[in-house]
Formats: structure tokens, sequence, C-alpha cells
């Protein structure tokens, strides 16, 4: 019943909107006849004062209309008679042939409707035209001359620009910042792991780390006379100016071997051997350390063995070529990962001892890798191609009792020559060995010349590096010794065996010298590390019986190797407790203009006083 009473309801309420309707619209059409009725008298009446003021025009010669309708057709009738040829007679008189024309014309007279505009006048002054010509521009005016004003300035032109409304600018809207975003737990553990993150907070870390060592003054007052700086690195003294060790990867390891970068001056790697606490680290490392970032290693290249030697490339600065005691020889590029881009097979076509000894011997467009292991195999390898060897050579010595391999601790080439070598042996000889087969002699160990003077291992052997004194190397011992050599002229053919004796020997150490570097620098100035963790210095110029510098570095643990750098002003030495120390010679590494030939007179001198002897 409510759902039928609603519906009737609703029907009700439409019907009364249709009534409503229907009498609006009546309501509209009766006043819009009203206001017709209205119009039409009006209409009426400006007919009735039109033909009052005809009236009044023509006179009585016209007869009056007595509705509008007579009148406008005579209008038109004598509008239609004016554009005939000729006018017909009309019965009107004189008087209305010259009304009606006139009446004509001012019924069909266009009336303009006028209306009132503002109107704003600008005094815009011309734009100027500027003529160049050759006069104009090679003229020379004075300073300071009066020059006619320009019309564009004139005071009249300002006034008029100043006259014009500008229109008002609304206010830009600010761009609005968007917020941060927060990141959840998850997504800051993502982005905290993910390999881009961690490979910028390593880079960026390291950049920061530079800058802040960085020792420069930036306060430093150019307009001051006196030099108050606290760093003197002048005098004979050594300083130590860095000591580089990582708890993670240096406890518990041994420094095999140092090297300096030939490009970057501020590089130097050290080779590792095995930390036996941490079996799930690798066996072998090569790290490389930055004097600008002492905290912490530049690279960490990992060996799956010990890494006995390793240097540079001097030929491709990104390359670090590492042997190891497997025998296996790998290239590491600073480009890559930490693990090597190249190594050599596991097999007989290269080494299966552990390679001790290792240079790079050649030129920027024709260079090898020299190795050599302790079974006596000296090998040689292309850059670029690791899987054989380019040559093997075996050195063997037919007057050895039990086996007629040599093992190679150490090797050595004079400057400048690719082909003769020199190898310090575990026995305590040095031999001379050729690379080919060149006139009277064959490729191999020369078995009619033995350097005879150590009673131990030979741990190093350094040729010197200025061509002028390249016929001289240096050798160590576990014997406590360092021993002067001269080569034999390898021109000259030898028909008996012979032995040849060190010129000089040098007996200072109390305990194995384990490495001899000559000065790249100073042509008489010399370095050794020995056992008791002692750093000597020797300036054959000023001394030849006892280090012209002596001092202890670090905690007194063994030394095991030695390397200058190119200006031979700084020196990297590699401890067995892990520890790598660069020190500063100061001025001894700067030589006069007479260090060349002092040392010569020098060497001449100890060569007669051996032959006395």
């Amino acid at each position: 019943m409510d759902r039928r009473r609603e519906e009737l309801e609703r029907k009700k309420n439409k019907l009364a909107e249709l009534r409503r309707a229907r009498e609006d619209r009546r309501n509209a059409a009766a006043a819009e006849s009203q206001k017709k009725d209205s119009r039409e008298t009006i209409t009426s009446r400006d007919r009735q004062d039109l033909d009052d003021l005809i009236s009044s025009l023509v006179g009585d010669s016209i007869p009056s209309s007595s509705s509008a309708s007579s009148v406008a057709g005579d209008l038109s009738a004598s509008v239609a008679s004016l554009g005939s040829a000729a006018p017909a007679p009309s019965d009107a008189g004189p008087g209305a042939d010259a009304a009606a024309p006139a009446a004509a014309a001012e019924s069909n007279r266009y009336r303009p409707v006028l209306s009132t505009e503002d109107f704003v006048i600008l005094d815009v002054p011309p734009k100027e035209r500027v003529m160049y010509t050759k006069e104009s521009q090679t003229v020379d005016t004075a300073i300071g001359a009066d020059e006619p004003q320009n019309e564009a300035t004139s005071p009249l032109a300002d006034k008029a620009a100043n006259d014009i409304p500008t229109p008002p600018q609304e206010p830009s809207p600010e761009k609005e910042i968007p917020k941060p975003r927060v990141l959840s737990d998850e997504e800051r553990r993502f982005l905290f792991q993910s390999e881009h993150f961690i490979e910028f907070i390593d880079r960026s870390s390291k950049l920061v780390e530079r800058a802040l060592t960085d020792k420069f003054d930036l306060l430093r007052d150019y307009t001051l006379t006196e030099d108050n700086s606290s760093e003197n690195n002048s005098g004979k003294g050594v300083k130590a100016i860095r000591a580089f060790y990582d708890d993670k990867w240096s406890k518990n390891r041994t420094v095999m071997d140092v090297g300096w970068s030939p490009k970057y001056p501020e590089l130097l790697l050290a080779a590792y051997n095995k930390n036996a606490a941490a079996i799930h680290e690798p066996d072998g490392l090569v790290i490389l350390w930055n004097l600008h970032l002492p905290d912490r290693p530049e690279f960490v290249f990992h060996s799956q063995s010990d890494v006995t030697a390793a240097i540079f490339s001097e030929f491709h600065p990104n390359l670090v070529i590492g042997g190891t005691y497997s025998g296996q020889v790998l290239i590491w590029d600073t480009r890559a990962k930490n693990l090597p881009v190249l190594k050599t097979p596991l097999s007989s076509t290269g080494h299966t001892h552990p390679v001790y000894s290792m240079t790079m011997v050649g030129t920027q467009n024709a260079h090898n890798i020299v190795t050599a292991s302790t079974d006596g195999l000296v090998c040689s390898w292309q850059v670029d191609m690791l899987a054989q060897p380019q040559e093997m050579l075996e050195l063997v010595h037919p007057t050895h009792g039990k086996s007629d391999e040599i093992a190679v601790t150490t090797l050595g080439f004079p400057a400048n020559e690719t082909g003769t070598f020199w190898v310090g042996t575990e026995e305590g000889n040095v031999y001379q060995a050729n690379r080919y087969d060149r006139a009277g002699s064959k490729g191999g160990i020369n078995p009619l010349d033995t350097y005879v003077g150590h009673h131990g291992m030979v741990t190093g052997l350094h040729f010197h590096p200025q061509v002028g004194f390249s016929d001289l190397f240096l050798t160590s011992s576990v014997d406590w010794t360092v021993k002067l050599w001269r080569t034999k002229n390898v021109s000259k053919t030898t028909i008996a065996a012979q032995q040849l004796s060190p010129i000089h020997s040098f007996e200072e150490s109390d305990d194995y010298v384990y490495d001899v570097r000559w000065s790249p620098s100073h042509p008489a100035v010399f370095g050794c590390v020995d056992g008791t963790g002692r750093f000597d210095v020797y300036d054959l110029n000023q001394e030849t019986e006892v280090p012209t510098v002596s001092t202890l570095v670090g905690s007194g643990k063994a030394l095991n190797k030695l390397q200058w750098d190119a200006e031979g002003r700084k020196a990297a030495i590699g401890s067995s407790d892990g520890q790598l120390y660069v020190y500063d010679v100061g001025e001894l590494a700067q030589p006069d203009a007479e260090a060349a030939q002092l040392f010569q007179k020098t060497v001449t001198e100890i060569v007669a006083s051996g032959h006395r002897d």
C-alpha cells in the first residue's frame, strides 16, 4: 500500500508540474502579445508624425492621406518615377515636381550610428637606423666631446615610456619541491648491498681520503721571507714517511716482493704469501698501496697460491704480473676485478716449481716476461698470451754431482741487454747464461765461467742501472755478506773453465742479507736489508767498508725485499710481519756533477786493491 501511495503522489506532483508549465507558457504568450501591441502603437504614432512633417514641407498641394499606407504608396511611386528615363507629367503642379526627389533622397540616405570610445595616444620615437661607413669607423673622436643627444634617449621619449601603462604582472606560482620519499628497511638493505652503491662508496671515500691525506698547507703565506715549515727532508739521514698495514689482508702474512709503478709515482705493490690462520681467505695476495691513502689499500688482487714475485708492467701501467709458489704466472688488471685476467696453465708446458724471480725485457713494441723457477727452467712469455711460453730454456751444469739442474733463486739482465743474463743459485754460485745461441756459445748456462764467492744461497742480484757501469752487479746472500762483481766480457771466448771472484765484499751485517739494490739516481749508492731489521745505505764515494747510513726499520723484524722508486729518493721495504715501509733517503739520492767520475775512480781503486790482496 505504501508503494502504491507513493506512486500516486509522484503522479500528482508530475501533473501539477505540467499545469504550472502550461500556465507559464500562457503567461509568456500574453506578455509577448502585449509588447507587440505597444510596438504597433508606437509605430502608428511615428507614422502620424511623419505625415505631419511631410505636410509641413510640401504644403497643401498634396492632399493629406488618411492612412499611412497611401503616403507610403505615393512615396514609392515617386521614387520609382525618378529611375525612369523621362519623368512623367504630374497633376500636382511644379512645386510637387521639385519636392519629390528631395524627399526620396532623404529617405534613402544612410544614417550612421555613432558611439564614443576612449583612446590612449602614445608618443613612441621611431626606431633608430644605424648606418656604417668607412669614414665613421675610422674617424677619431676626442675624449669628452659633446655628442648629439640620441632621439631614443630624449626626455620626451623617457616621459612617454613612463606614461605607458604597464599591465599588472601576475606572480608566478612557485614550484613545489617534491619531498623525498623515505625508503623502507628492505629497500635500504637492497640498496646498501648493490654492486653500484658499493663501488660508488669505495671510489668516493678513496678520493676524500686522498684529499685529506695531502699535507699541502692551504694557509701558507707566500709574502713571508722566513720558512717556518716543520717538514725538512734535507740532511744525510733517512726518514720514515709511510707504513702500510691492513688488519684484514696483511695479518699473519709475509711480504715476498715489492715494486713501484713506472707511471704513477705514488703507487707501489707488495706480494704476500699464505695466511695459515685464515683458511677461507686467498692463499696469495698482491696489494697496491697509495702514498696518499695510508689507511687502506688501493687495489687487492687474489691468487690461489702464494705470490712469490710481482712486478708492474713497464709498458702497460694497468697490468700487474706475478709469479706463484705453484709455478703459475698471473696477470691482473686494475680495470677488472680482484681475480687475474690471464694465467698460465698448471701443466708441463710451463713452470711446475716456485717462481722466485721475474723481469720484463725489451721495448715498447717488442717485449717479453722472463721468469725463472727453482728447477732451473727459464721461460719467456708474451703479455697477451700465457697459454704456453714463447721460449723455454733449461739451465743445467755438468759439474753438479746429484743433478744437472740449477736451482735458480734470482736473475738479472744488464742495462740494454735482452739476450744475456746472470742467475744466482741455492748453492751460492752465480752463472752467466744466454737465451739464444750466439757466436762461440750455445743457449743456456756457460759452464766454463763460474762466479764463486758466497757460501750460502744467493738471495738478491742486481745490475747497475746506468749504462756506463752496466758491467757491475751486486749480490746478497744468507752468508751475511754483500758482494760487488764485475762481469767478464761475453764476446771473449773461454777455452778452459775458470772461477771469477768478487772485486769487493761488504761484511757489516749481523744476519742474513735478503736483498740489495743500486740507486737509480746516484751511481755510487746502494742499499741492502737484512734479518735484523736494519736498512743500510752505502755511498762508495765516501766509504767502502761501512754503510753511510744504517737505521732500524719498524719493530726489528726481518726485512725481505727492497726497491727504489724511479727518482731514487724513496725506498720501499717489505717486512716478514706483513708491514710495508717507505723511507726517504734525503740528500743521499742527489748526486753532484762529479759523482760518476769519482765512482769510476773508486771502482778502479777497489779493483787494484783486490789484485794486491
